[in-house]
């Protein structure tokens, strides 16, 4: 179970999936079924694909949804000539205040570097934007047992250049690869292993117990309790199971119960 002073942090990651309606409808069938989610005991981040912010953060504002948006990537610069980019601005006017950074898709795909991370981080930063900092180890790295060596290296690389002040402004997200969309998790005292090692690397450079560190890769209904229960787990990161209301506001309410849960008697 996550420290006190520290709160819950569920964030849907919707990839490329949900037209404007979709989106829409989803936002409202989502509130009507956790609309008893309280603000004060966790956030809640909706992650829609860029042509949706808008309309996400309308439909939060619109039934005063205890919900935050934010978006699934980002140019570091302001504005130029960067074809089919959003820059941090265009993501706070369309209603953001989170951002993920660095998914693995990202970096994998879209070649995505620490030094672009990092970037990006500090203009997020800039305004006013939460980042979600993606780290995390493929198959092969955790095969050849390089998962703690990779994990730091990531994590130093992506607060380069931060003053420690700003760490509990970010958010890590533990997201390894292997488990990404394969139906594969992370072991929860696994997951928790990594996510306190992440917090270790961080309190080598500065404060850090109150930088949350969340699990992202196969989150599901099923799981999540399980996952949210570890001492340095602090929310998640969900993809698939983010797509469907029912299923995420069981992920939301493992969430709250556990916050709900009354300190063991020392």
């Amino acid at each position: 179970m996550t420290s006190a002073a520290r709160r819950y942090l569920i964030a849907g990651n919707w990839k490329m999936y949900k037209t404007l309606d979709e989106a829409r409808d989803f936002t409202r069938q989502l509130y009507n079924q956790a609309k008893a989610a309280d603000s004060a005991l966790a956030d809640i981040v909706l992650c829609p694909p860029a042509t949706a912010l808008e309309r996400v953060a309308h439909t939060v504002r619109e039934l005063q949804a205890p919900f935050a948006v934010g978006a699934q990537t980002m140019e570091s610069r302001e504005q130029g000539a960067y074809t089919g980019e959003i820059s941090p601005g265009m993501a706070v006017d369309c209603g953001a205040t989170y951002v993920i950074i660095g998914h693995s898709e990202r970096r994998e795909y879209y070649n995505e570097t620490d030094a672009t991370v990092n970037a990006k981080i500090k203009a997020a930063l800039a305004h006013d934007l939460t980042p979600i900092i993606c780290v995390g180890e493929s198959l092969a790295q955790r095969e050849d047992g390089v998962t703690d060596d990779w994990v730091a290296q990531q994590v130093n690389a992506a607060i380069e250049g931060l003053d420690a002040a700003v760490f509990p402004k970010l958010t890590f997200a533990y997201e390894p690869i292997w488990a990404i969309g394969t139906g594969k998790t992370c072991e929860a005292a696994e997951a928790n292993r990594v996510c306190a090692l992440i917090r270790r690397t961080l309190a080598q450079r500065g404060a850090a117990q109150l930088t949350r560190i969340l699990y992202g890769g196969s989150v599901k209904p099923d799981n999540s309790r399980e996952l949210l229960s570890q001492s340095d787990i602090d929310g998640a990161l969900v993809g698939g199971a983010s797509l469907d209301p029912e299923g995420f506001t069981r992920i939301i309410n493992d969430a709250l119960a556990l916050v709900a849960q009354p300190a063991p008697v020392s």
